[in-house]
């Protein structure tokens, strides 16, 4: 058997794999697809574990999991032939600009299909979120309303989350999750379970916006500073 990658922290990954066997069932991670993380607890807060990279999210156990840097992103400890997430830059993101807990990212289809129908492919755009009752569930200071940003689906990951990045750096309490045009959804909490009750939140918002329950209302943002990476 694979060596756990956080010795002392069995728990702690025990509760990553279960969620994402449970997000697998209800279809949100279909395949390799989706990563979730947890910022260790205690002494090891700099720390955090994120699922592995290119396993089927159905089929994960505790010792699937990497140790890396909560707010950097580096390895730190992973069981033989196994790396962190693809996406893990994403998560520290998160973690250095809000504090967060836990990250959670998904394919569930509905924020998905909105995260098309609101995105632009080649700059950030904020999908505008009123009057659901739903949206009390995100624990947001104003429960009336909620910016979410939609950002570009970069093929350079790192400049996907230099954008998140600058975005929360200004606005760490505005929201609690972002979306990718293509990809997705990515919400986070003070613990795995608040962010679990987040992402079934706006998957339900989502939900109610595919299926016409209110007008999709977007607006463009201000184009990023970001320095642009050049494809050849």
């Amino acid at each position: 058997m694979t060596p756990p990658a956080a010795p002392g922290h069995h728990e702690e990954a025990a509760e990553l794999a279960a969620l994402a066997r449970a997000l697998y069932l209800r279809g949100w991670m279909p395949g390799t697809s989706g990563n979730l993380s947890v910022r260790l607890a205690g002494g090891d807060r700099d720390k955090a574990l994120i699922t592995a990279s290119g396993l089927g999210k159905g089929e994960l156990a505790a010792e699937h999991m990497v140790v890396v840097g909560a707010e950097s992103g580096a390895t730190v400890l992973a069981p033989d032939g196994l790396r962190a997430s693809a996406e893990t830059s994403i998560h520290s993101a998160i973690y250095r600009t809000t504090g967060a807990g836990a990250v959670i990212h998904v394919h569930a289809p509905y924020s998905t299909v909105v995260a098309c129908r609101a995105g632009d492919r080649s700059r950030r755009t904020t999908l505008e979120l009123t009057h659901f009752e739903l949206l009390k569930g995100l624990g947001l200071a104003d429960p009336s309303g909620a910016d979410v940003p939609v950002f570009p689906n970069w093929p350079d990951v790192p400049r996907i989350a230099a954008e998140v990045a600058e975005y929360l750096t200004s606005r760490p309490q505005a929201s609690c999750g972002l979306l990718i045009v293509d990809h997705g959804i990515t919400v986070w909490g003070g613990d795995l379970a608040e962010a679990r009750n987040r992402l079934e939140c706006f998957e339900s918002v989502c939900q109610l916006l595919t299926l016409g329950a209110a007008d999709l209302r977007t607006r463009p943002s201000a184009p990023t500073t970001t320095n642009p990476i050049t494809e050849d």
